[in-house]
């Protein structure tokens, strides 16, 4: 199981990375992601994005 940051989940689903950071603002929307604990780093589970991706959502 690996882990994606914001900009290599914006490129694997064709958009900026603007609009998954705007995703992670707006409940429901884009793929789950995690905050790793004592640090601001945002991470995707591979698995969730390709999950999320093959649903065919959308923002």
């Amino acid at each position: 199981m690996g882990y994606l940051t914001t900009a290599e989940v914006a490129e694997l689903l064709h958009v900026k990375p603007d609009t998954v950071r705007k995703w992670r603002q707006e409940v429901g929307k884009g793929p789950r992601w995690t905050r790793w604990p004592g640090t601001r780093l945002v991470r995707y589970e591979s698995a969730e994005v390709e999950r999320w991706r093959h649903a065919g959502q959308k923002g």
